[in-house]
């Protein structure tokens, strides 16, 4: 988010407001902490393509975070702010950060993971006080800084890490030309005509910023001089308050957030004017078809969805009409080539299932591990997957049944249970649902859910059995789980992505699947 040009043409006007505290920071506020960090990495000395990491939860200092690498040619990782200290630490060391940017609320993780992370010679804390030369206040070390740009600006940006759902995080590198950081990466123009950003745009992030999706968006934002409203944290009511508060022209969600705003009484659903939306994007997991309809229904034709995974191997999108027309779809292919294919490599025919691979948009590699990179393309090595599962109809749209990772085979079929969550999560009494496979001795695998009730619904064998014969009326035998448990809260990130293998290994154990 390069902020120079907007500090000069509107400097008084917020880059970005804090939703539950309403601190407001200028675009002349922004530039002149962007810079000041900036310094303090050359002082350090960081060059160009050099890496550092941050890891904060959403808060009034992690644009400038971003910022300062972004026009110092830097890479930067933004890491998932609920990581262990292990955790952490791994993505300290695999990336090779040298500068680590944290907060008072993580600092204690921060500091466990540091133990084991020699090679970080500075951890900075954004809105406190330092305690040593390794650990340091961002306001006293910036402090004697100028406030002007650093002589030699160059573009940067953010080396992001798969969400680990499946298995090690893995950091997505992607090739960095050496221009300055007023030439944008090609991708942003890209998403800026598609997602029909324009000047005076104020844009409402619900998400962690750590994440591809709203990285991707409030930087558009900053870019084209709009104002981004950041939600700390994400509150279904509270994000209709903020839309009707502040005129929010767009905004970006996850499905799981349109499932906690209609499921609110219908006269707080009535209570706020949402007029001022223009778009709404949402990406990240699949949405159910019958979620999907009944935003369209509250919002209009408003509602746009892509998708395509953070190694940006390709771009699939679609608005609301064409879903309407092709119920179910994740859009039609905007860059890369796709490819459905199965097993052999041979190519599916039209609305068969396989493998999603596309021939690549945008290059890039798993950092530092070359056996993953050369695991997600073909042999040939003129393809990428990331283990999507899908189809493509007569049209030309693609439709995702499930990750490959987590298909079942129960008795030598081959199940995708995605289409059992879609059906569970709209159900009035259910909050959440993930499914998956759990040994079966005759069979291999059987259908397993595990959902979250509803507030005030008491789980027990009676609702399991509401939720099967549910299941029956709309699925086939072999889809229908043959067991219910319950969670209290399924262990979904912030990003809307469920993180399944946590549920599913509890009941593997040390058992073998070919589920990974």
């Amino acid at each position: 988010m390069y902020t120079g040009k907007h500090a000069h043409l509107r400097p008084l006007q917020p880059a970005f407001i804090m939703a539950s505290t309403g601190e407001t920071v200028t675009y002349r506020e922004l530039e002149a902490r962007s810079n000041r960090l900036a310094h303090l990495f050359r002082n350090h000395g960081l060059k160009r393509l050099d890496h550092y990491s941050i890891f904060m939860e959403n808060n009034g200092r992690y644009f400038e975070a971003c910022a300062a690498g972004e026009r110092s040619g830097l890479y930067y990782t933004c890491v998932n702010s609920y990581l262990t200290a292990g955790e952490l630490a791994y993505i300290l060391t695999n990336s090779q950060s040298r500068i680590l940017i944290t907060s008072k609320a993580k600092l204690d993780v921060a500091r466990e993971a540091l133990k084991e992370c020699p090679k970080v010679e500075l951890c900075i804390v954004a809105d406190g006080e330092g305690e040593s030369d390794r650990i340091v206040g961002l306001q006293a070390a910036t402090t004697d800084m100028p406030n002007t740009p650093i002589a030699d600006e160059f573009i940067g940006t953010a080396m992001l890490y798969s969400s680990g759902t499946t298995g090690r995080p893995k950091g997505i590198l992607r090739p960095l030309p050496e221009q300055p950081p007023t030439q944008r990466l090609p991708l942003f123009d890209f998403l800026e005509k598609l997602w029909q950003y324009r000047e005076g745009m104020i844009y409402l992030s619900p998400a962690p910023l750590y994440h591809s999706a709203p990285q991707a968006a409030v930087n558009l934002t900053i870019g084209i001089g709009g104002t981004v409203v950041i939600m700390e944290h994400f509150d279904p009511e509270q994000y209709l308050q903020l839309v009707e508060k502040w005129g929010i022209t767009h905004t970006q969600l996850v499905p799981t957030m349109f499932s906690r705003m209609l499921k609110l009484p219908e006269d707080v659903r009535k209570r706020y004017d949402l007029s001022s939306l223009e778009i709404a994007i949402h990406a990240a997991a699949p949405c159910p078809a019958l979620v999907k309809d009944d935003m369209i229904k509250w919002w209009g034709p408003i509602i746009h969805e892509y998708y395509g995974a953070t190694e940006g191997l390709g771009f699939t999108a679609c608005n609301s009409e064409q879903w309407l027309a092709h119920r179910g779809t994740v859009g039609k292919v905007l860059l890369g080539d796709l490819h459905i294919m199965d097993e052999n490599m041979k190519p599916c025919p039209k609305g068969t299932a396989g493998t999603v691979w596309f021939k690549t948009a945008s290059p890039f590699e798993y950092f530092n591990d070359p056996a993953k990179t050369q695991e997600a393309r073909s042999a040939d090595g003129t393809m990428s997957t990331v283990g999507d599962v899908g189809y493509v109809d007569d049209d030309g749209y693609l439709y995702l049944t499930d990750r490959a990772t987590f298909m079942i085979i129960s008795g030598g079929v081959n199940i995708y249970p995605q289409e059992c969550e879609n059906l569970l999560i709209t159900h009035p009494k259910i909050a959440d649902a993930a499914v998956f496979g759990v040994p079966n001795p005759d069979l291999g695998e059987e259908v397993k859910a595990v959902v979250q009730p509803m507030p005030g619904v008491s789980p027990g064998p009676e609702l399991a059995d509401e939720l099967i014969a549910f299941c029956s009326q709309s699925l086939s035998r072999q889809k229908v789980p043959r067991s219910i448990d319950f969670e209290a809260e399924l262990p979904r990130l912030p990003t809307g992505k469920l993180y399944k293998r946590l549920l599913r290994d509890r009941y593997w154990g040390n058992k073998t699947s070919r589920i990974v």
